[in-house]
Order: C-alpha cells, then sequence, then structure tokens
C-alpha cells in the first residue's frame, strides 16, 4: 500500500545546478531540506564520491554509487538523472531494491520528446535521401537528378519495429502513427499497457525481417550488450534501415558494418557509438551509408529545467503517495 509522507525529507541532489534551476528546486520542495555534496559530479558517466550524508537522506536526485545506497539505510526513492541506469540494472542491485523496498525512477520522461524527434529526424533524413540531396548539384531532368528522385520512399505503408519500449518508444510511436506507418514494439516482458502490437523473443527473427526500419532504443545491461550482433543483421529484411539512439554497447559495430558493406543493412544512423566518439580511423566514419551524430538525442534548449521539472513532478506524487511515472523498480 502507498502511504502519504508527511514528515520533512532529506533530499539529496549529487549535480551542480544553475542558479535559477536551483531555485525551482528549492520552490519545488519547500518544507523539505535539500543536500548537496561538497564536490557535484559533472556526467551522469562519473562515480560520486563517498559522501557520509548520503547515509543519512530518504531521497536521491542524480547518480549515486551503488555502494552508497547500500549504506543508505533510511533511502526510500531513488530518482536517477538519466534515461538509462546502467549502474543499477543488475541482479545484486535489483535484489537490494527488492529487499528494501526502494523505489527507482528514471528520467526518460525528461528526454522522451527530444530523443524521438531525433530517430523521426534520422528516419525523415534517410527517406528523403537528405544526405545525398544536400551534396548533390544536378540539372533538372537529368540522370542524377532522377535517380535522387527515385530514390526517396514514402514512409506511408512501412513497418517500423522499435525494441526498448518505455517512454522514448511511446512518444516515437505516437509520432510515426499519423504517417501511416506499421509499428511494433518487442520488449523483454509485455506490460498489457502498449498503444502497439508488442512481441517477445520468439517472434524476434521474423519481426526483423519484416522490418523496413529496426530502431534501437535498447538500454546497456547484461542481456543487451552486443543484441544486434552478426545473426541479428543477418535477420533483417535485404535494405531495411538501421536507427540505435540507445546505448553503443548493444550493437556489434564489425557486424553493422559487415551488414552494410553487404547491403544486408540498407543505413545506418547512430547517435551512439562505442565508444564515443569514435576513434577517427574507425571504419564506420568512412562507411558512405553510415550517419553517425555525437550522442545529442535526449539534448534540447533547457534541458536541465525539464529535468527537475521531471524530478518535482515526480516528487509531488511520492509525498501525497501516489504511483510515480518512469518506475523502472
Amino acid at each position: 500500500m502507498v502511504v502519504a509522507i508527511m514528515s520533512k525529507l532529506r533530499i539529496y541532489v549529487d549535480f551542480a545546478l544553475a542558479p535559477e534551476v536551483l531555485e525551482l528546486l528549492r520552490a519545488g520542495t519547500a518544507g523539505h531540506e535539500l543536500v548537496f555534496p561538497a564536490r557535484p559530479v559533472t556526467s551522469v558517466l562519473a562515480k560520486a564520491e563517498w559522501d557520509p550524508q548520503f547515509a543519512t537522506v530518504e531521497v536521491a536526485f542524480g547518480q549515486p554509487a551503488t555502494e552508497s545506497v547500500a549504506q543508505a539505510p533510511d533511502l526510500k526513492w531513488l530518482h536517477v538523472s538519466s534515461s538509462g541506469i546502467t549502474r543499477y540494472d543488475n541482479p545484486q542491485f535489483r535484489a537490494l531494491a527488492a529487499g528494501r523496498q526502494l523505489v527507482v525512477t528514471n528520467s526518460a520522461g525528461a528526454y522522451s520528446e527530444a530523443c524521438a524527434v531525433q530517430a523521426l529526424s534520422f528516419m525523415l533524413a534517410q527517406a528523403r535521401q537528405l544526405p545525398r540531396a544536400l551534396q548533390t548539384r544536378v540539372a533538372n531532368g537529368t540522370a542524377g537528378w532522377t535517380a535522387l528522385r527515385s530514390a526517396c520512399v514514402p514512409l506511408r505503408g512501412q513497418t517500423v519495429l522499435i525494441l526498448g519500449y518505455g517512454a522514448i518508444g511511446r512518444r516515437l510511436a505516437a509520432m510515426l502513427s499519423p504517417l501511416g506507418m506499421q509499428v511494433l514494439a518487442y520488449r523483454r516482458k509485455a506490460r498489457g499497457d502498449e498503444e502497439v502490437p508488442v512481441i517477445g523473443q520468439d517472434r524476434l527473427a521474423g519481426a526483423l525481417a519484416e522490418a523496413d526500419h529496426v530502431v534501437n532504443i535498447l538500454p546497456d545491461s547484461g542481456e543487451t550488450r552486443r543484441f544486434f550482433d552478426a545473426s541479428r543483421f543477418a535477420s533483417f529484411q535485404p535494405g531495411a534501415v538501421f536507427y540505435n539512439i540507445g546505448r553503443g554497447t548493444t550493437v556489434d559495430q564489425d557486424a553493422l558494418l559487415a551488414g552494410l558493406q553487404s547491403g544486408q543493412v540498407g543505413a545506418a544512423w547512430l547517435d551512439v557509438t562505442e565508444p564515443e566518439p569514435l576513434p577517427d580511423d574507425h571504419p564506420l566514419w568512412r562507411e558512405p551509408k553510415c550517419f553517425i551524430t555525437p550522442h545529442i538525442a535526449g539534448g534540447h534548449a533547457g534541458e536541465t529545467i525539464t529535468l527537475v521539472r521531471h524530478f518535482l513532478d515526480n516528487f509531488q506524487r511520492f509525498i501525497a503517495g501516489d504511483k510515480l511515472v518512469d518506475r523502472v523498480m
């Protein structure tokens, strides 16, 4: 049973905030206490230093080390400040959270709009052959002009398979539906509230063989590393387009390159790679059908304000005893 929180809470925030964003956070948590480390983390990939204050808080907002969480007996809710939960998505931490009845949410809702727009932009650019068109100067009526026009493909009636159907996948599906596309979703375990047909592992190979577009939004975990390997790319419908806005670790990049060179994969649009950035001599940079952006899919103007507002919306739900959004544990 969910119980409303009436007492004053200590809320640990492990990253630095601009003055106007800090003011927003203070206003939204009025009546409760904000706790900050002496050395805020500078990246969601950085490991926070141990801070004795953390052992005394009830709420954490950021990317605390799993060891810190284990040593915080009063912690009731962890709100991760990113969409990915890589450091927490393992059996040991899940067992800890379950045993302590620790609620864990992520910030997928803060980044879903931007990430979905990035994937949609990739798809539209591919459909209209924008990279090729922007580099082409041909006269109307010439063979080159006719070939470029003929390479543009309408999206209506095509099939999109989304792997990783969370907040980002749902938002992307909503954007694609008005275009007349058939959208399918793959997820480890269907919840029953999905707005599109959901497939599991047993139907994945068949779905890959039918999809015109494969959108990878899978998180990094022990189950997903190198998920897209040579066998999965071999299952693609020849010429299908691959998009990755999830994590670079989920793709065997040598297998992707081989698929592009053979034509099994028609094109690849990547916002994430392994490592980031790819070395200058990596062959994917030279592959003419591969297009790479530097992990910007979630970025947008006012990003930190969006992140804090997302947390504050969940904070009001938490103290009221209501269901939290983007709950992952």
